[in-house]
């Protein structure tokens, strides 16, 4: 007799809400795996949209109370035709029998459990642990980001900037600043009453007169008011100017006869990639793309992802229009520059050592973060001469995608948080 609890509670509003985010955290890993399933079998223009991935039972299985046995229980289990006292039984094809997802003839099966993440939950746990390298704030530039911050108080304001307490107390402060010498007064007074009270029937003058002093002293002090405009205080904010996080990534691609269809896919995956998730971090960040042959030129997006060129390879000539860019609009004490470049690693053999000398010389001391990513195995004389740098240049970094499955494990690695391991 298996045990079952019922959460009878009333629903309270957004509960759901709750309950989908525990869920998430709780089996996060499972969720992150499928999602990482998800990416290999979908396009990488669709990654931001919602997906409904899909967990196996087992995995989200909860314990279930229930009665044991207990005691010596007799059973009869029906004979068969084919098996004798010592078979051993073969393992069905296919699983384990009658539980799994797929259903038997002898009962329900029991279904994978599939669960539909919005775009943002997607988008987080597909990007989680990624960030540029060694990101910094600027200083304030000509168009500084503005940030409200407290001010104080103001006697002007709107109803919703209140300061209840700060006007309650400034209201209380200025009843006690006008009021207390009359109160002393009407103090001294009453005493001076009671004394001619004690002395006199009430009758006379004197009497008469310092009643009508008291009436007129506490008619002056009624007339204080509890809460007067002066006493209102609203929270005041003042916009300052914050530092803000400019950034500029650079996607420089080969694009030459020697990458065939099967590379430029590669290439343009993981720009794509990378387009995504720079949009999604950081908001002020400028994308420049640029692509190259036997000449380089910047062009746009759509220049960048869908037309095709033909001929040799001067890798060169993208660095050269690379720095012209960085010195021309992008100065190195305003923004911080990250360049990412793909290639199949053919070049015109005297071109390498130059692009080398480019790097050195011009490139790598005006960017943050260069990644060069190489969508061939074959390791040809642009390779070579890049791997002269990596030991040198802790802002280097090279790595090889040669199937579309090695796209997002390279990309986390050149592009994970500082202090997270790959």
């Amino acid at each position: 007799m298996a045990l079952q609890i019922i959460d009878r509670r009333l629903a309270g509003k957004n509960k759901s809400v709750g309950n989908r985010e525990r869920f998430v955290r709780r089996y996060k890993e499972q969720i992150a795996d499928a999602v990482r399933r998800a990416v290999s079998q979908r396009g990488i223009r669709d990654m931001e949209q919602a997906e409904s991935i899909t967990i196996p039972r087992k995995d989200i299985s909860e314990p279930v109370f229930h009665h044991g046995q207990g005691g010596i229980r007799d059973t009869v289990h029906p004979g068969n035709a084919e098996h004798v006292r010592g078979d051993r039984i073969e393992r069905p094809q296919g699983g384990a029998g009658g539980r799994g997802s797929q259903a038997s003839d002898s009962g329900e099966g029991e279904d994978d459990f599939t669960f539909t993440l919005t775009k943002e939950e997607f988008m987080q746990l597909f990007f989680e642990d990624l960030a540029l390298p060694h990101l910094l704030r600027t200083h304030i530039g000509e168009n500084p980001q503005w940030k409200s911050r407290r001010a104080g108080y103001s006697q002007d304001g709107i109803p919703n900037n209140l300061a209840v307490l700060r006007t309650m107390r400034g209201a209380l402060g200025r009843r006690i600043a006008l009021g207390k010498s009359a109160h002393r007064e009407l103090l001294a007074l009453q005493a001076e009453l009671d004394a001619l009270l004690a002395q006199d029937d009430g009758t006379s003058e004197a009497v008469a007169e310092l009643q009508r002093r008291i009436d007129a002293l506490a008619a002056r002090i009624g007339k204080i008011p509890y809460l007067d405009p002066i006493d209102l205080r609203f929270r005041a904010r003042t916009p300052v100017p914050v530092p803000s996080s400019q950034a500029v990534m650079f996607c420089v691609m080969d694009v030459s006869g020697s990458m065939d269809e099967t590379r430029k896919d590669l290439a343009k995956r993981f720009f794509i990639l990378l387009y995504l998730f720079l949009t999604r971090h950081y908001e002020t960040i400028d994308i420049v793309f640029i692509r190259h042959h036997t000449q380089a030129a910047e062009v746009s997006e759509e220049q960048f992802f869908h037309s095709t060129e033909s001929g040799g390879t001067v890798v060169s000539s993208a660095l050269v229009l690379l720095d012209q860019i960085i010195r021309a609009r992008y100065p190195q004490g305003d923004w911080n520059s990250y360049v990412a470049q793909a290639s199949d690693g053919d070049n015109f053999t005297n071109d390498s050592g130059v692009c080398r000398n480019l790097l050195v010389d011009k490139i790598l001391p005006l960017v943050r973060y260069f990644a060069y990513v190489q969508v061939a195995e074959e390791e040809q004389n642009l390779w070579d001469e890049y791997s002269q740098l990596a030991p040198l240049y802790s802002h280097f970094a090279m790595r090889k995608v040669s199937a579309p499955g090695d796209i997002y494990p390279v990309f986390r690695d050149l592009f994970k948080k500082e202090g997270v391991a790959a």
